[in-house]
């Protein structure tokens, strides 16, 4: 599988017949909270803070209570502070499309890489909603085409190191992103003579049958 590096994908870049459906950016906050572990940190340096000061106070009374816990609360900070930086940048260059023919993703910060994914590559696709409707759509790319995971953090799926699996993260909407995802999907196998089928729950579509022989291609940037 193949990346390559572009300045911009614009509608003119697009081949004749094929129409750009959707396209957006993800929420630096749900990246932050998801992708980069903000609550947990958070949780982790409240938990460490509590300790550090009950622990001061019974060793050195009230005063080093206070000088530890006020110490451990700015080391905390400081933490969020980078994390929240690292995903605003990362949803700052982060641009996801969805046209009628395949998914292009652009990520990274310092390197900005565009991966296109077309549809015939792709053999299922997921959806995860968190309680304020944001949340991820997930690719599971064909087998024999593969990102790797490091390259895709942090949009890959969390924890899939074997086959990773990009994933729109941080959506406002995911379930209209899957949605719309989920009918081009049918669509275009319906065209070529494939089958998927529209999933329930956190299924948005995937791969029935795939007739045999049909070429793919290199997943590269268009």
């Amino acid at each position: 599988m193949k990346a390559i590096n572009l300045e911009k994908f614009l509608p003119e870049d697009v081949p004749q017949g094929e129409r750009i459906l959707w396209h957006g950016r993800p929420q630096w906050t749900s990246l932050f909270r998801r992708a980069y572990r903000g609550d947990v940190v958070a949780g982790y340096f409240a938990a460490l803070t509590a300790w550090n000061v009950f622990d001061a106070a019974v060793e050195s009374g009230a005063g080093s209570a206070v000088l530890a816990g006020a110490r451990t609360l700015a080391i905390g900070f400081g933490a969020l502070a980078l994390l929240a930086l690292l995903a605003w940048a990362s949803a700052r260059t982060a641009l996801f499309i969805i046209t009628s023919r395949r998914v292009v993703m652009k990520i990274g910060v310092a390197l900005q890489v565009f991966y296109n994914l077309p549809f015939s590559q792709i053999r299922a696709a997921g959806l995860r909603i968190e309680s304020d409707g944001s949340g991820d759509v997930m690719l599971t790319l064909s087998p024999d085409k593969r990102i790797g995971y490091l390259h895709l953090w942090p949009f890959a799926r969390p924890f899939r190191f074997a086959h990773p699996e990009p994933a729109l993260r941080g959506l406002a909407d995911a379930r209209h992103v899957g949605d719309i995802l989920g009918r081009a999907l049918v669509a275009a196998a319906a065209e070529r003579g494939d089958m998927f089928v529209i999933g329930e729950d956190d299924a948005v579509a995937s791969a029935s049958s795939q007739k045999a022989g049909m070429p793919a291609g290199d997943a590269v940037a268009a």
